[in-house]
């Protein structure tokens, strides 16, 4: 597999209908930026970590995560919590996209360290701008270090 010199944006959504308008709105965007799309924390951790059906992945770590709360096998604050705690992905810009409004959600993952939390709107139109802008955003104008 060829490297490619752009970070991927890692897309963590375990509703396919979710995943599609992100994806879609992400295609809008124009970003150059790879998505790569998991469905659950589990995966997204072993994303992250390239193992079990990620070992020997080649793509660098992700520019941004894009993170659902509420997915099955484990939900978007554990893996915030996980990815925080180490020092690999410690300053990983992570933007929770959540239908969830509530304000344990939210507090917890302000205290957790999320860069952005998007309450998913219910509106196509809303939803895909503010995709466009959140890549935009992680993928072309936001600077962020260097991995360690």
């Amino acid at each position: 597999m060829k490297h490619n010199p752009l970070r991927p944006i890692l897309l963590v959504e375990d509703s396919p209908v979710d995943a599609e308008m992100t994806l879609d709105a992400l295609r809008e965007a124009n970003l150059a930026n790879p998505v790569v799309h998991v469905e659950d924390g589990v995966d997204c951790l072993d994303w992250l970590y390239a193992r079990g059906a990620f070992e020997g992945r080649t793509s660098d770590d992700p520019i941004v995560v894009l993170l659902d709360i509420k997915m099955p096998r484990m939900n978007g604050l554990d893996v915030l919590t996980q990815m925080r705690a180490d020092d690999q992905f410690r300053r990983t810009p992570v933007v929770i996209l959540s239908s969830s409004r509530e304000e344990s959600d939210l507090a917890r993952s302000w205290d957790l360290g999320v860069n952005a939390y998007v309450i998913k709107p219910v509106d196509v139109k809303q939803f895909f701008e503010a995709v466009r802008t959140l890549g935009q955003f992680w993928g072309v104008l936001n600077q962020s270090p260097d991995p360690q």
